[in-house]
C-alpha cells in the first residue's frame, strides 16, 4: 500500500529521495530501477505504457510502501486515485541545471540505443520502447533537444502537480532542502547526525554510460 508517491521527474534527486525514504521505513520504494531489473515488472508497464491498458495499481505496486521517478512521475493522477491516502511529494531543481544533467545522461542513453539499436524483442529494446513512449516521444514530443521547449514542459509539468494536488498533501522539496522538510511532512523524526543522501549524480551516471561504450554526446 503506497502512502508517498513523488511526481517529479527523473533528475531531481529522486534516486537520493528513495534512500531517503527507506531510510525513514518508507520502503520498500519502487523506482524506474525496479523496472530495469524486473522482466515482471517491465512486462506490466509495457502493457500500461505502450498498449495503453488499464492498470491495476494495486498489483504494481504490490510490496511497496513509496514511488518515485520514472512512469510514476507521469501516471501520478492515476497512482494517486489508487491511494487516496497517500501524500505527494513534488522533487524540483533549477531548470537549467535540470536540463544540463538530463541531457548529459538519461537523453544519452536514447541517443546511444538509436544509433546502435537492440536486437528486436531484447530486454534494452523493450526498454528503450518504453522511456521512448513514455518520456522522449511521448512527454518531450520529440524535442527534448529544444532546450527552451524541453525547460517548458519541466516547468508546466510541475505547475501542473501544485495546481492539482490539494496543497495540505503536497511537498515542492528540493534534495539540497535535505532531512528537515522531509521528515516534517512524512510526520517521522530527522535522524541525527546523519548527512542527506546524495547519490546517482551525473559524474556517476556518466561513467555507466562510458561503461555501456555509449558517450556523452
Amino acid at each position: 500500500m503506497l502512502k508517498l508517491i513523488n511526481a517529479g521527474l527523473g533528475r531531481t534527486g529522486t534516486t537520493s529521495l528513495q534512500v531517503a525514504l527507506e531510510k525513514l521505513g518508507f520502503g520498500a520504494c519502487f523506482h524506474m530501477f525496479d523496472i530495469v531489473g524486473s522482466e515482471e515488472r517491465l512486462a506490466q508497464w509495457e502493457k500500461i505504457v505502450c498498449d495503453g491498458q488499464p492498470a491495476d495499481w494495486t498489483a504494481v505496486f504490490d510490496g511497496y510502501t513509496s514511488a518515485v521517478d520514472g512512469p510514476c512521475a507521469l501516471y501520478y493522477p492515476d497512482i494517486a486515485a489508487a491511494f487516496p491516502d497517500a501524500k505527494i511529494m513534488l522533487t524540483v531543481r533549477d531548470p537549467d541545471s535540470w536540463y544540463r544533467s538530463t541531457y548529459d545522461t538519461l537523453y544519452q542513453f536514447a541517443v546511444r540505443g538509436a544509433r546502435n539499436p537492440a536486437p528486436p524483442g531484447s530486454r534494452p529494446a523493450r526498454m528503450g520502447r518504453l522511456t521512448n513512449t513514455l518520456v522522449w516521444q511521448g512527454l518531450f514530443e520529440g524535442r527534448f533537444e529544444d532546450k527552451a521547449f524541453a525547460i517548458d514542459v519541466y516547468r508546466r509539468h510541475n505547475q501542473r502537480v501544485i495546481d492539482t494536488v490539494g496543497a495540505d498533501n503536497l511537498l515542492v522539496w528540493d534534495v539540497t532542502q535535505g532531512w528537515e522538510p522531509l521528515c516534517a511532512f512524512l510526520g517521522v523524526p530527522s535522524p541525527r547526525g546523519e548527512d542527506f543522501p546524495h547519490v546517482n549524480d551525473t559524474a556517476s551516471m556518466l561513467k555507466v554510460i562510458r561503461g555501456m561504450g555509449g558517450g556523452a554526446g
